[in-house]
Protein backbone atom coordinates (compact mmCIF):
# COMPACT_ATOMS: atom_id res chain seq x y z
CA UNK A 1 0.00 0.00 0.00
CA UNK A 2 2.79 2.41 0.93
CA UNK A 3 4.56 1.57 -2.33
CA UNK A 4 1.41 2.35 -4.35
CA UNK A 5 0.96 5.69 -2.60
CA UNK A 6 4.57 6.60 -3.35
CA UNK A 7 4.11 5.73 -7.02
CA UNK A 8 0.95 7.83 -7.15
CA UNK A 9 2.72 10.77 -5.54
CA UNK A 10 5.59 10.53 -8.04
CA UNK A 11 3.13 10.36 -10.94
CA UNK A 12 1.33 13.48 -9.73
CA UNK A 13 4.62 15.30 -9.35
CA UNK A 14 5.71 14.24 -12.84
CA UNK A 15 2.46 15.50 -14.38
CA UNK A 16 2.80 18.83 -12.59
CA UNK A 17 6.37 19.33 -13.82
CA UNK A 18 5.54 18.28 -17.36
CA UNK A 19 2.67 20.72 -17.49
CA UNK A 20 5.11 23.59 -17.03
CA UNK A 21 8.05 22.16 -18.99
CA UNK A 22 7.62 22.79 -22.72
CA UNK A 23 9.24 20.73 -25.39
CA UNK A 24 11.56 22.43 -27.83
CA UNK A 25 9.62 23.96 -30.69
CA UNK A 26 9.84 22.21 -34.04
CA UNK A 27 10.78 25.26 -36.13
CA UNK A 28 14.23 25.38 -37.69
CA UNK A 29 14.70 29.11 -38.21
CA UNK A 30 17.92 30.99 -37.62
CA UNK A 31 18.34 33.37 -34.70
CA UNK A 32 17.32 36.92 -35.77
CA UNK A 33 20.17 39.43 -35.68
CA UNK A 34 18.31 41.66 -33.21
CA UNK A 35 18.15 38.80 -30.70
CA UNK A 36 21.81 37.93 -31.15
CA UNK A 37 23.16 41.39 -30.45
CA UNK A 38 26.47 42.66 -31.76
CA UNK A 39 28.72 39.90 -33.07
CA UNK A 40 32.39 40.75 -33.31
CA UNK A 41 35.43 38.76 -34.32
CA UNK A 42 35.89 35.44 -32.51
CA UNK A 43 38.45 35.69 -29.71
CA UNK A 44 40.28 33.23 -27.46
CA UNK A 45 41.79 29.86 -28.37
CA UNK A 46 40.46 26.47 -29.41
CA UNK A 47 41.66 23.15 -28.04
CA UNK A 48 40.96 20.04 -30.09
CA UNK A 49 42.00 16.42 -30.54
CA UNK A 50 44.17 15.31 -33.46
CA UNK A 51 45.16 11.66 -33.71
CA UNK A 52 44.62 11.20 -29.98
CA UNK A 53 46.72 14.20 -28.92
CA UNK A 54 45.61 17.58 -27.56
CA UNK A 55 46.24 20.60 -29.80
CA UNK A 56 45.40 24.30 -29.67
CA UNK A 57 44.90 26.96 -32.36
CA UNK A 58 43.41 30.40 -32.83
CA UNK A 59 39.81 30.89 -34.06
CA UNK A 60 41.24 31.61 -37.52
CA UNK A 61 42.80 28.15 -37.64
CA UNK A 62 46.33 29.56 -37.33
CA UNK A 63 49.12 28.74 -34.87
CA UNK A 64 48.22 25.08 -34.55
CA UNK A 65 50.38 23.50 -31.86
CA UNK A 66 50.36 20.22 -29.95
CA UNK A 67 50.22 20.79 -26.19
CA UNK A 68 49.92 17.23 -24.89
CA UNK A 69 51.07 14.02 -26.58
CA UNK A 70 49.12 11.07 -25.17
CA UNK A 71 47.84 9.31 -28.35
CA UNK A 72 44.52 8.28 -26.74
CA UNK A 73 42.68 11.51 -25.86
CA UNK A 74 38.97 11.10 -26.54
CA UNK A 75 35.76 13.04 -25.89
CA UNK A 76 35.02 16.53 -24.60
CA UNK A 77 37.83 18.90 -23.65
CA UNK A 78 37.48 21.77 -21.17
CA UNK A 79 39.63 24.82 -20.41
CA UNK A 80 40.27 26.16 -16.93
CA UNK A 81 38.85 29.70 -16.58
CA UNK A 82 42.37 31.17 -16.40
CA UNK A 83 43.33 29.51 -19.69
CA UNK A 84 46.36 27.75 -18.22
CA UNK A 85 45.10 24.14 -18.20
CA UNK A 86 43.02 21.82 -20.34
CA UNK A 87 41.14 18.88 -18.84
CA UNK A 88 40.62 15.89 -21.09
CA UNK A 89 39.69 12.22 -21.20
CA UNK A 90 41.97 9.34 -22.08
CA UNK A 91 40.41 6.12 -23.35
CA UNK A 92 41.65 2.60 -22.64
CA UNK A 93 40.31 -0.88 -23.22
CA UNK A 94 39.67 -3.98 -21.15
CA UNK A 95 39.55 -7.45 -22.73
CA UNK A 96 37.32 -9.50 -20.45
CA UNK A 97 36.41 -13.16 -20.94
CA UNK A 98 34.40 -14.88 -18.23
CA UNK A 99 34.55 -18.63 -17.55
CA UNK A 100 31.34 -19.06 -19.53
CA UNK A 101 32.99 -17.23 -22.48
CA UNK A 102 30.86 -14.11 -22.10
CA UNK A 103 32.56 -10.73 -22.11
CA UNK A 104 34.46 -8.85 -24.77
CA UNK A 105 36.24 -5.54 -25.26
CA UNK A 106 35.10 -2.64 -23.07
CA UNK A 107 36.28 0.95 -23.27
CA UNK A 108 37.36 2.59 -20.03
CA UNK A 109 38.16 6.23 -19.32
CA UNK A 110 39.82 8.58 -16.85
CA UNK A 111 40.30 12.33 -16.57
CA UNK A 112 43.67 14.06 -17.04
CA UNK A 113 45.03 17.58 -16.92
CA UNK A 114 47.45 19.20 -19.39
CA UNK A 115 49.37 22.40 -18.61
CA UNK A 116 49.96 24.91 -21.39
CA UNK A 117 52.98 26.26 -19.50
CA UNK A 118 54.65 22.87 -19.85
CA UNK A 119 53.85 22.75 -23.55
CA UNK A 120 55.25 26.21 -24.13
CA UNK A 121 58.47 25.04 -22.45
CA UNK A 122 58.65 22.18 -24.96
CA UNK A 123 57.41 19.53 -22.55
CA UNK A 124 54.43 17.96 -24.30
CA UNK A 125 54.76 14.69 -22.40
CA UNK A 126 53.56 16.15 -19.10
CA UNK A 127 50.06 15.48 -17.80
CA UNK A 128 48.42 14.75 -14.49
CA UNK A 129 45.86 11.99 -13.82
CA UNK A 130 42.83 13.21 -11.86
CA UNK A 131 40.68 10.07 -11.60
CA UNK A 132 41.58 6.39 -11.28
CA UNK A 133 38.18 4.65 -11.46
CA UNK A 134 38.31 3.97 -15.23
CA UNK A 135 34.80 5.35 -15.69
CA UNK A 136 35.21 9.15 -15.72
CA UNK A 137 34.88 11.06 -18.97
CA UNK A 138 33.78 14.26 -20.74
CA UNK A 139 34.62 16.94 -18.13
CA UNK A 140 33.34 20.51 -18.09
CA UNK A 141 34.89 23.19 -15.89
CA UNK A 142 32.34 25.45 -14.18
CA UNK A 143 32.35 29.13 -15.11
CA UNK A 144 33.85 30.20 -11.77
CA UNK A 145 36.43 27.42 -11.82
CA UNK A 146 35.37 25.95 -8.48
CA UNK A 147 34.18 22.58 -9.77
CA UNK A 148 34.16 20.17 -12.68
CA UNK A 149 31.09 18.25 -13.86
CA UNK A 150 31.52 14.99 -15.75
CA UNK A 151 30.04 11.57 -16.59
CA UNK A 152 31.10 8.56 -14.54
CA UNK A 153 30.33 4.89 -15.19
CA UNK A 154 29.92 3.54 -11.65
CA UNK A 155 30.53 -0.03 -12.87
CA UNK A 156 33.64 0.61 -14.97
CA UNK A 157 36.14 -0.94 -12.54
CA UNK A 158 34.08 -4.07 -11.83
CA UNK A 159 35.53 -6.85 -13.92
CA UNK A 160 32.29 -8.87 -13.86
CA UNK A 161 29.99 -5.96 -14.71
CA UNK A 162 27.92 -6.55 -17.82
CA UNK A 163 26.14 -3.19 -17.86
CA UNK A 164 27.34 0.38 -17.34
CA UNK A 165 25.76 2.76 -14.83
CA UNK A 166 26.27 6.30 -16.10
CA UNK A 167 25.89 9.06 -13.52
CA UNK A 168 26.49 12.80 -13.43
CA UNK A 169 29.22 13.68 -10.93
CA UNK A 170 30.87 16.83 -9.64
CA UNK A 171 34.39 17.16 -8.24
CA UNK A 172 36.89 19.88 -7.45
CA UNK A 173 39.51 20.71 -10.13
CA UNK A 174 42.13 18.60 -8.35
CA UNK A 175 40.03 15.44 -8.72
CA UNK A 176 38.94 15.23 -5.06
CA UNK A 177 35.56 15.42 -3.31
CA UNK A 178 33.62 13.55 -6.00
CA UNK A 179 29.87 13.91 -5.48
CA UNK A 180 27.28 11.83 -7.34
CA UNK A 181 24.33 13.95 -8.44
CA UNK A 182 21.68 11.26 -7.87
CA UNK A 183 21.67 9.89 -4.35
CA UNK A 184 19.58 6.91 -5.53
CA UNK A 185 21.99 5.86 -8.27
CA UNK A 186 22.46 2.25 -7.15
CA UNK A 187 20.29 -0.20 -9.02
CA UNK A 188 19.04 2.37 -11.51
CA UNK A 189 18.23 1.27 -15.05
CA UNK A 190 17.98 4.81 -16.40
CA UNK A 191 21.04 7.01 -16.52
CA UNK A 192 22.17 10.59 -17.06
CA UNK A 193 25.25 11.62 -19.01
CA UNK A 194 26.85 14.41 -21.10
CA UNK A 195 26.20 17.06 -18.42
CA UNK A 196 26.73 20.81 -18.76
CA UNK A 197 26.28 23.24 -15.84
CA UNK A 198 25.55 26.97 -15.88
CA UNK A 199 26.39 29.64 -13.31
CA UNK A 200 23.07 29.06 -11.50
CA UNK A 201 23.77 25.35 -11.03
CA UNK A 202 21.19 24.21 -13.60
CA UNK A 203 22.33 21.04 -15.37
CA UNK A 204 21.54 20.10 -18.95
CA UNK A 205 22.06 16.41 -19.65
CA UNK A 206 20.89 13.42 -21.68
CA UNK A 207 18.71 10.59 -20.38
CA UNK A 208 19.74 7.03 -21.26
CA UNK A 209 17.23 4.17 -21.08
CA UNK A 210 17.78 0.63 -22.37
CA UNK A 211 21.13 1.76 -23.82
CA UNK A 212 19.42 4.40 -25.95
CA UNK A 213 19.54 8.16 -25.73
CA UNK A 214 16.01 9.32 -24.97
CA UNK A 215 16.63 13.05 -25.27
CA UNK A 216 17.82 16.17 -23.51
CA UNK A 217 16.47 17.84 -20.38
CA UNK A 218 17.40 20.62 -17.97
CA UNK A 219 17.48 19.94 -14.23
CA UNK A 220 17.22 23.12 -12.13
CA UNK A 221 19.45 23.17 -9.07
CA UNK A 222 16.54 22.48 -6.72
CA UNK A 223 15.22 19.52 -8.76
CA UNK A 224 18.22 17.20 -9.06
CA UNK A 225 16.32 14.46 -7.24
CA UNK A 226 13.02 14.47 -9.14
CA UNK A 227 11.87 10.95 -9.97
CA UNK A 228 13.48 9.06 -12.83
CA UNK A 229 10.01 8.64 -14.36
CA UNK A 230 9.76 12.43 -14.57
CA UNK A 231 13.26 12.68 -16.00
CA UNK A 232 12.46 10.17 -18.72
CA UNK A 233 9.22 11.98 -19.58
CA UNK A 234 11.03 15.32 -19.80
CA UNK A 235 13.74 13.83 -22.02
CA UNK A 236 11.20 12.28 -24.38
CA UNK A 237 9.81 15.75 -25.04
CA UNK A 238 13.11 16.58 -26.75
CA UNK A 239 14.06 13.44 -28.70
CA UNK A 240 17.23 13.34 -30.80
CA UNK A 241 18.62 16.29 -28.81
CA UNK A 242 22.03 15.35 -27.39
CA UNK A 243 25.40 16.84 -26.37
CA UNK A 244 24.14 19.97 -24.55
CA UNK A 245 26.41 22.91 -23.71
CA UNK A 246 25.59 26.16 -21.86
CA UNK A 247 26.84 29.51 -23.09
CA UNK A 248 29.01 31.44 -20.66
CA UNK A 249 26.42 34.20 -20.28
CA UNK A 250 23.69 31.63 -19.56
CA UNK A 251 21.41 32.89 -22.35
CA UNK A 252 21.72 29.88 -24.64
CA UNK A 253 21.98 26.13 -24.59
CA UNK A 254 23.62 24.57 -27.64
CA UNK A 255 23.01 20.96 -28.62
CA UNK A 256 23.20 18.52 -31.51
CA UNK A 257 20.04 17.18 -33.13
CA UNK A 258 20.93 13.78 -34.58
CA UNK A 259 17.61 13.22 -36.32
CA UNK A 260 18.03 12.22 -39.96
CA UNK A 261 15.39 14.72 -41.12
CA UNK A 262 16.41 17.95 -39.37
CA UNK A 263 19.80 17.13 -37.88
CA UNK A 264 22.25 19.88 -37.13
CA UNK A 265 23.63 22.23 -34.49
CA UNK A 266 21.00 24.24 -32.63
CA UNK A 267 20.71 26.71 -29.79
CA UNK A 268 17.72 27.02 -27.48
CA UNK A 269 16.68 29.31 -24.67
CA UNK A 270 17.14 28.04 -21.08
CA UNK A 271 13.40 27.31 -20.79
CA UNK A 272 13.56 25.28 -24.04
CA UNK A 273 10.74 27.35 -25.54
CA UNK A 274 12.64 28.52 -28.62
CA UNK A 275 15.22 26.87 -30.83
CA UNK A 276 17.29 28.15 -33.71
CA UNK A 277 19.35 26.34 -36.32
CA UNK A 278 23.02 27.34 -36.27
CA UNK A 279 24.62 24.86 -38.67
CA UNK A 280 23.53 21.99 -40.90
CA UNK A 281 26.42 19.67 -41.87
CA UNK A 282 27.41 19.47 -45.53
CA UNK A 283 26.05 16.54 -47.55
CA UNK A 284 27.95 13.33 -46.96
CA UNK A 285 28.93 14.02 -43.37
CA UNK A 286 27.38 14.53 -39.95
CA UNK A 287 28.08 16.29 -36.70
CA UNK A 288 30.00 14.59 -33.93
CA UNK A 289 27.67 14.11 -30.98
CA UNK A 290 30.11 15.63 -28.49
CA UNK A 291 29.10 18.92 -26.87
CA UNK A 292 29.77 22.01 -29.00
CA UNK A 293 31.55 24.88 -27.26
CA UNK A 294 30.78 28.61 -27.02
CA UNK A 295 33.28 31.41 -27.49
CA UNK A 296 34.10 33.59 -24.43
CA UNK A 297 31.51 36.19 -25.50
CA UNK A 298 28.85 33.51 -26.20
CA UNK A 299 28.46 34.70 -29.80
CA UNK A 300 30.25 31.87 -31.61
CA UNK A 301 30.29 28.08 -31.49
CA UNK A 302 32.91 25.50 -32.39
CA UNK A 303 32.19 21.87 -33.24
CA UNK A 304 33.42 19.03 -35.43
CA UNK A 305 32.06 16.89 -38.23
CA UNK A 306 32.53 13.18 -38.82
CA UNK A 307 34.93 13.78 -41.73
CA UNK A 308 37.54 15.02 -39.23
CA UNK A 309 36.97 18.76 -39.62
CA UNK A 310 36.82 21.60 -37.05
CA UNK A 311 34.31 24.39 -37.68
CA UNK A 312 33.21 27.67 -36.15
CA UNK A 313 29.95 29.54 -36.77
CA UNK A 314 28.26 32.50 -35.12
CA UNK A 315 24.98 31.93 -33.30
CA UNK A 316 22.89 33.43 -36.13
CA UNK A 317 24.10 30.69 -38.47
CA UNK A 318 26.33 32.98 -40.55
CA UNK A 319 30.09 33.17 -40.76
CA UNK A 320 30.51 29.38 -40.77
CA UNK A 321 33.99 28.31 -41.77
CA UNK A 322 36.10 25.19 -41.65
CA UNK A 323 39.30 25.68 -39.67
CA UNK A 324 40.89 22.29 -40.31
CA UNK A 325 40.32 19.06 -42.16
CA UNK A 326 38.92 16.93 -43.55
CA UNK A 327 41.31 14.74 -41.64
CA UNK A 328 41.68 13.50 -38.06
CA UNK A 329 40.52 16.51 -36.00
CA UNK A 330 37.60 16.44 -33.58
CA UNK A 331 35.95 17.66 -30.38
CA UNK A 332 37.03 21.33 -30.19
CA UNK A 333 36.58 23.39 -27.02
CA UNK A 334 36.78 27.18 -26.79
CA UNK A 335 38.78 28.85 -24.02
CA UNK A 336 36.72 30.71 -21.41
CA UNK A 337 38.65 33.98 -21.73
CA UNK A 338 39.62 36.08 -24.80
Amino acid sequence: MKHSLLQLRNLCLALAILATAPAIALSAESLPAEKAGTIGKPQGKLAFIREGNVWVMTPSGANQEMVCEVTNADGRLSWSPDGKNIMFTRAGRVDFQAPDFTGGFYKVYDLFLASLDSAYHNNRLWWRRLTTDMGSRDPEWSTDGSKVIFTKDMNANLVNSYEPNYQVCIMDPEGANIEILRKDWQGQEEFLMAPSINANGDIACVNIYEKRQQGMLVLPKDKYMISMDTIKALALRNPHCVAPSWSGDGKWLAYVNNDLNDGGLYITTPDLKERYLVFAPPPGTSLHTVSPSFSPDSKWLTFSTADGSIWICDITGTGARRLSGPGADKFPAWSKNP
